[in-house]
């Protein structure tokens, strides 16, 4: 099983370290975390960091998570990551009229009583690739 280099990008550092524990718990091995607090900061870490898989919040301050999966899309460096779009209320009809790419999947945050269970299902089946051998 390869191990996941992944971009967390959430502007409550508490909710960033909570996403990283459920991916964890969830048994997906983590090689590197990145973290942002902003879509602004997560393009500047893609700049000098190759990851496998991005988690993004929606609602952040500078920039915001469908701004910044609207212009994660033209980076060459990140061509072919995978994004999950993370938030508390998710339905996918908002974020296609937002422009965001038809096949981007959305997850429910992580919450307790089970924040791990919450993640996996979207992560694994996303990363999926990443996650087999």
């Amino acid at each position: 099983m390869d191990k996941i280099r992944a971009l967390i990008v959430d502007d409550s550092s508490v909710m960033r370290k909570i996403v990283e524990r459920s991916l964890r718990q969830a048994g997906i091995e983590l090689e590197k975390v990145v973290e942002a607090s902003n879509g602004a900061e997560a393009l500047v870490a893609l700049q000098s960091n190759k990851v496998d898989l991005i988690l993004c919040d929606i609602n952040m301050p500078v920039m915001d998570g469908l701004e910044f999966v609207r212009t994660v899309a033209t980076v060459e460096s990140a061509k072919g990551v995978d994004i999950v779009i993370l938030g508390h209320v998710l339905t996918e009809a908002p974020l296609v009229s937002a422009g965001t790419p038809d096949a981007t999947p959305v997850a429910k945050k992580p919450a307790p009583p089970s924040p791990a269970a919450t993640l996996k299902p979207t992560v694994v089946s996303t990363a999926g690739d990443h996650l087999q051998q």
